[in-house]
């Protein structure tokens, strides 16, 4: 299943490694050595949180942005 959610990825000095987040998802996170593995690993962050979320019933947010993709 695509989600349209905005996926954001940025390094972390701190961290120290790429951080990626979605907005519209709070507390939706994941991280890799690798832009292209933050980005795979955020993809099962989010289907992981949303199943979460369907579990336990909570509101599931509409992605809403026009350009948002998952990549």
């Amino acid at each position: 299943m695509s989600h349209q959610y905005e996926i954001l990825i940025q390094w972390s000095d701190e961290d120290r490694a790429f951080v990626a987040r979605v907005p519209e998802l709070p507390g939706c996170m994941a991280h890799g050595s690798t832009k292209t593995t933050a980005n795979e690993n955020i993809k099962q962050a989010i289907a992981l949180w949303l199943d979460t979320a369907r579990e336990y019933g909570d509101a599931v947010p509409e992605p809403q942005r026009a350009s948002a993709r998952t990549g």
